[in-house]
Order: C-alpha cells, then structure tokens, then sequence
C-alpha cells in the first residue's frame, strides 16, 4: 500500500523537482557524482556579475478571514522587506493556484517578490518566509533561487 503524501509535501517535491530540471537544462548544475549533491556554479557573465534572483510568492488569502488588505502587504513591505533589502526589489502582482489538502484547486490572489543579491542574504530572505507565513496564518510562501548575471 503506497505512503499518502500531503499536498504541501507534494508542491515541496514538484517545485523542488522543476527547479533542478530547469538548473540542469540551463548548466548551472555540476554533477560531482556523490548521491544527492549538487553544486551551483556562477555563470560566466558578458556583462554584469553573477548574483542570486529569489523570487517569493506570497498568497493574499487568509485560511479563515479576510483576504490579505493592499495596506497590510504594503506595510508588511515598509516593515520587514525593505529594512532587509535596501538596495531594491520587484513586487508583481499575481494569480495563483495550488492543490489543497482537501484535494480541491485553491485560486488566489497573490504576490511575487523578486529580490537579486548576493549569498548573504539568507538568513534575511527566511526571515521574510517565516514572518508573514507568523503574521498572515499562511501554510507557506513558495521561494523560488536561480543564478542570474546583473549589471546596474
């Protein structure tokens, strides 16, 4: 009898499988032949610097209660993003939609937070994860890495 998988641990597994297949397609994968192991390599940049572009998707809909307001977001932006991200970001707005553990599409309206930067920035990009998913009652916000050449 198969293992029932949840539907977070599924969207877990799908993206973490989407973007390893996009890395691999686009050679910032370097196999080194151990089990499990990957190392992202830079890419050689024409012009610009190799630097992380994360993109957060953040989901405007409450489990219970109302949607997500356009002053919540942007005072979640004021207050937590840009005191960590001072040099600049992209908000997008979106639409997305997920399986739900009830087995039932969600659709929502939702954010895309695209941040480029350098690798000392993780603990600040968790940090966001963990205080809206706190301040928001969300079940997750999807984050989603790839090397990137920036030139400003």
């Amino acid at each position: 009898m198969g293992k029932c998988v949840s539907s977070r641990q599924y969207r877990a597994v799908f993206l973490a499988g989407m973007v390893a297949i996009g890395a691999l397609l686009s050679g910032c994968i370097d196999r080194t032949g151990q089990a499990n192991t990957a190392t992202v390599t830079s890419p050689a940049c024409i012009k610009g610097e190799p630097m992380t572009q994360t993109t957060l998707f953040f989901g405007l809909n409450r489990p219970h209660g109302p949607a997500i307001s356009t002053t919540e977001w942007q005072s979640f932006v004021d207050n937590d993003v840009t005191s960590r991200f001072k040099d600049g970001l992209t908000v997008i707005d979106t639409k997305g939609q997920w399986l739900g553990n009830d087995g039932n599409v969600a659709k929502e309206n939702s954010k895309a937070l695209v941040l480029i930067h350098k690798d000392d920035k993780e603990n600040a990009i968790e940090a966001l994860r963990s205080r809206y998913k706190q301040q928001f009652a969300q079940e997750s916000v999807m984050r989603v890495d790839t090397i990137v050449c920036a030139d400003f």
